[in-house]
């Protein structure tokens, strides 16, 4: 239900609505979105294709709330996984107000790049007001940016699309970060809130946490197995027995891989690996919950779980 008690302070016209950012891997959409809201809800690794699923973050202010959705990368399909994937993100598009397009700075367009411009162009009379945002501007000189941008320019005639805008933006340093929340919120219709003040996210909880440890782990087995994990969270629940001003919350889950092969990769030597995965992500959903947590982790192995529709159902693909 929509909570529409927001008005702006001038008496001017409240704006809401849903944007979608894409792009293809790694070019910085999660990261951009934290920045925006002002949290993490994200998972932001070095690594492509961390997000897995349509993450919903939303920033509030005294005129307008803006619904943000960081969907997957869109790449050529390798598995049933990346296809439903795809699936994913073209379905959110044509249910937006805008698509901000994240151009990483740090990379020329290339073809993938201009096959994703080419897939929102084909949505036709669906397609909704597109901004391009040149990220990750800290990561180069002022001339390569100037260079970049005009290549984005002329995507517009190559591609059939029209830029409402066009921005640079460093979601690490927060250069513009703010410029982009003012453009997309412009772009927005009058309405309600969605959503009530402090809210950052509408993901479930159990969500939250799988996607922190999934985090950690590719933080420490990016190399090896960049895609192959998937976590379960079977089950959050307070530890009995304590006093009321010390809780403890206990988290069972599960790193689940595609092989009996992975697991010392995932496990590492007499445990290290994963206990290390334990740590980091047992800080952050301590951060998160802002209550100390016991995290029990296992690894699981569901064979080829990427190209498995029954196991891509069970984990929540």
């Amino acid at each position: 239900m929509p909570h529409s008690d927001h008005r702006p302070a001038d008496g001017g016209t409240f704006r809401s609505g849903f944007v979608c950012l894409a792009g293809r891997p790694n070019a910085g959409k999660s990261t951009l979105t934290n920045a925006l809201v002002g949290g993490k809800v994200a998972i932001a690794s070095s690594k492509p294709q961390t997000t897995r699923h349509a993450i919903r973050g939303i920033l509030t202010r005294t005129d307008a709330q803006l619904v943000l959705i960081d969907t997957p990368g869109l790449s050529k399909p390798r598995s049933l996984l990346q296809e439903r994937l795809n699936d994913l993100v073209r379905g959110t598009w044509g249910e937006v107000d805008v698509i901000g397009v994240c151009l990483p700075a740090d990379q020329r367009v290339g073809p993938g790049d201009e096959y994703l411009v080419g897939q929102i162009a084909a949505l036709g009379a669906r397609r909704p007001a597109l901004v391009a945002l040149a990220t990750k501007s800290d990561l180069v000189s002022g001339e390569r940016l100037r260079r970049h941008l005009l290549r984005i320019e002329a995507m517009q005639e190559a591609q059939g699309v029209s830029w409402a805008h066009i921005v640079p933006c460093s979601a690490v340093t927060g250069t513009q970060v703010d410029e982009v929340a003012d453009v997309l919120i412009g772009l927005l219709p009058p309405g309600p809130a969605y959503y009530p003040d402090g809210e950052l996210t509408d993901e479930p909880e159990e969500v939250l946490i799988a996607e922190l440890i999934r985090e950690a782990a590719l933080e420490l087995v990016r190399d090896e197995l960049p895609h192959s994990i998937a976590v379960t969270v079977d089950e959050v629940r307070p530890r009995e027995g304590r006093p009321a001003d010390r809780p403890l919350l206990e988290v069972f889950a599960s790193l689940v891989i595609e092989r009996e092969s992975q697991k010392h990769i995932m496990v590492g030597a007499q445990g290290s690996r994963i206990k290390q995965i334990g740590t980091d992500a047992r800080s952050a959903i301590t951060a998160l919950l802002g209550v100390p947590v016991h995290l029990d982790l296992r690894v699981k192995v569901i064979k080829e779980w990427q190209s498995d529709p029954k196991a891509l159902r069970r984990l929540g693909f």
